[in-house]
């Protein structure tokens, strides 16, 4: 077995898969590719890749069933769209059904490469060091960094990986102004893109879920021009 890395391109467009396949091969990454949604999710559901490259546009099922199926199977595979698409609401879809990250085509390939030694980086680098505290509350919500899950009262808040890893953050740094470029670098593993919008979709479903009310937040507060707070 290689010890490269295993990515799955799903993209219809024959040239567009040859050049992303043959780009990718020659940083060093292993790549399979599938044509339509439905092989895409066949190979996916194996679980052998580190990554999946998916197009949104595809034959037999499309790119959103794919990540949908995927998820519902307990894959936690990370999963990069990759859509001619560009609305916010394409994109809110794509990161609520579980993709980890976003991009509209046409994109830089320097910018997709970026994106994906950034992705496999988060997946192989060791978590940070724990806080000294197991656990810490706000309001009625209460984190369990043990077993990384969050209560209202006796009541389970239900968190993806990602709003749990933002909370988490967010946490150990109470009380400091985080910009959005700090947040993408230490809880996506990537720069800040100038057209990314990924922390403020996270923050308004994480307020959803652990505010009192999210339309006037108490404890994650916006910095305007600057950032985020936790004040919990």
């Amino acid at each position: 077995m290689s010890e490269s890395p295993r990515i799955l391109l799903v993209e219809d467009e024959p040239g567009l898969q040859l050049t992303l396949s043959d780009r990718l091969r020659r940083e060093g990454y292993v790549v399979d590719t599938a044509g339509d949604g439905q092989t895409g999710l066949d190979k996916a559901a194996t679980g052998e890749f580190d990554l999946v490259l998916l197009d949104v546009m595809l034959p037999r099922k499309n790119g959103f069933d794919v990540l949908r199926d995927l998820r519902q199977r307990g894959l936690e595979t990370p999963v990069i769209m990759l859509t001619a698409r560009s609305q916010v609401v394409d994109t809110v879809v794509g990161l609520k059904l579980g993709a980890d990250d976003y991009l509209a085509k046409p994109f830089e390939m320097m910018e997709l490469l970026a994106r994906v030694e950034a992705r496999l980086r988060r997946r192989t680098t060791p978590p940070a060091s724990t806080p000294v505290s197991e656990g810490y509350q706000f309001g009625d919500v209460r984190v369990d960094f043990r077993s990384a899950e969050v209560f209202r009262g006796p009541d389970t808040i239900e968190l993806s990986a990602r709003e749990y890893q933002l909370l988490r953050y967010l946490i150990e740094h109470r009380n400091d102004v985080i910009s959005r470029d700090q947040l993408l670098n230490e809880v996506w593993g990537y720069n800040a893109m100038p057209s990314t919008r990924t922390v403020d979709v996270h923050v308004a479903w994480l307020r959803q879920k652990i505010e009192p009310n999210p339309r006037h937040p108490q404890f994650l507060l916006t910095v305007h021009g600057l950032g985020y707070r936790f004040v919990g």
